[in-house]
């Protein structure tokens, strides 16, 4: 798959708005997004050079050329160095073709820090972040992306729906996670993840561990998600193992209509400061503010998170085809953690449209 160029346009107007003289790309969703795929990315230096022209190029070690053109088209510009060599020499003709040399060159998210110093010790050029740049040129979702979007939540809520019966107490976490991911993976989803908290774990919002076995009486906090035709799905659902303490039940109402009213103020035009605060304030009232230890939500499409970020420091409103979470949550340190989670998006009328498909009532388990 060779370059879109219409998306290359868009990440072009973007970058003159910035200001940059050129954009370093290392491999990444950032990179699928706008050829389709990325190479694999190791400690070799190697990314995609795009300057306000539109002109762009490709510099990698030798091992990765064959793929490149391959990704690029055989015509493309690609500019490849031996290990015997090092990159830097490479690198300085480049940037000297296209006059970068005393200019500022922004870097995605993926090109690491020693590459970038490599680069100033060899050359005149200036560094500057450009971690934003790639998601706001893909922001605003296309009719093809939302539909992505909207096919990839139904395969997280079909595996859900399959899986939920099959967890009990005498399984262990690690077991939950791999009956989701068997189930993504059977309906096309690839890249499959999940945080699977339960007991005391479920207090860390983004634990990663997996062998604690499950019990009577613990909540599960679920967070998963795949990929699907190169967009992402991320759905959370907290269930409890046996009838929940009067403690557990009080928090899970309130993270629920924390989570609704997220949902409710997340409309067209909406400072999305607010939108974090008709949640924030719902936990906030009831006792728990301190528990509410994240943003409500994030941007998703090509990455699980992207922008925009529903946060308080984020001052801009939202607008039309934005896609984004709203997942509220309450995370009691030593006791339990609950976390409800929907991927929303602003339809062409302005309205907030629900990609997810589980509902939000609580599950309790039998055991």
């Amino acid at each position: 798959m060779a370059m879109d160029k219409t998306r290359l346009d868009v990440l072009v107007e973007q970058m003159k708005k910035d200001g940059l003289d050129g954009l370093l790309m290392a491999p990444s969703e950032d990179m699928v997004f706008l050829i389709g795929s990325t190479p694999m990315m190791c400690e070799r230096f190697q990314a995609m050079l795009i300057t306000p022209d539109g002109d762009y190029c490709y510099i990698c070690n030798l091992l990765y050329e064959g793929e490149v053109r391959n990704a690029l088209g055989q015509d493309a510009k690609v500019y490849s160095w031996f290990d015997g060599d090092g990159f830097t020499p490479t690198v300085k003709k480049v940037f000297e073709q296209k006059g970068l040399i005393g200019k500022k060159v922004g870097v995605n998210v993926t090109v690491r820090a020693f590459n970038t110093y490599e680069i100033s010790e060899a050359m005149d050029v200036t560094f500057v972040s450009a971690r934003n740049l790639p998601n706001e040129s893909r922001i605003f979702k296309s009719d093809e992306d939302l539909a992505g979007l909207r096919a990839v939540e139904v395969i997280t809520g079909e595996a859900f729906a399959v899986v939920l019966p099959k967890i009990k107490p005498g399984i262990t976490e690690a077991d939950v996670r791999d009956m989701l991911f068997e189930e993504m993976a059977a309906r096309g989803g690839y890249k499959q993840w999940a945080i699977i908290a339960s007991g005391p774990n479920g207090s860390y919002p983004h634990y990663h561990g997996s062998e604690r076995v499950l019990q009577k009486g613990d909540s599960v906090v679920i967070d998963f998600g795949c990929v699907l035709n190169k967009l992402c799905s991320d759905c959370t659902r907290t269930i409890f193992l046996g009838q929940p303490s009067d403690k557990q039940k009080e928090v899970y109402e309130i993270v629920k209509r924390a989570q609704a009213a997220g949902c409710a103020a997340a409309r067209e035009g909406a400072f999305i400061p607010d939108i974090d605060k008709a949640a924030r304030d719902i936990i906030i009232e009831a006792g728990y503010g301190q528990y509410f230890t994240t943003r409500v939500g994030h941007g998703i499409g090509y990455q699980i998170h992207e922008a925009p970020d529903i946060k308080q420091s984020n001052h801009r409103n939202l607008e039309r085809r934005m896609a984004f979470s709203i997942e509220p949550g309450i995370y009691i340190t030593g006791e339990f953690g609950v976390r409800i989670e929907d991927i929303v998006f602003v339809d062409g009328d302005g309205e907030t449209q629900v990609l997810s498909t589980q509902h939000k009532d609580m599950i309790v388990v039998d055991c």
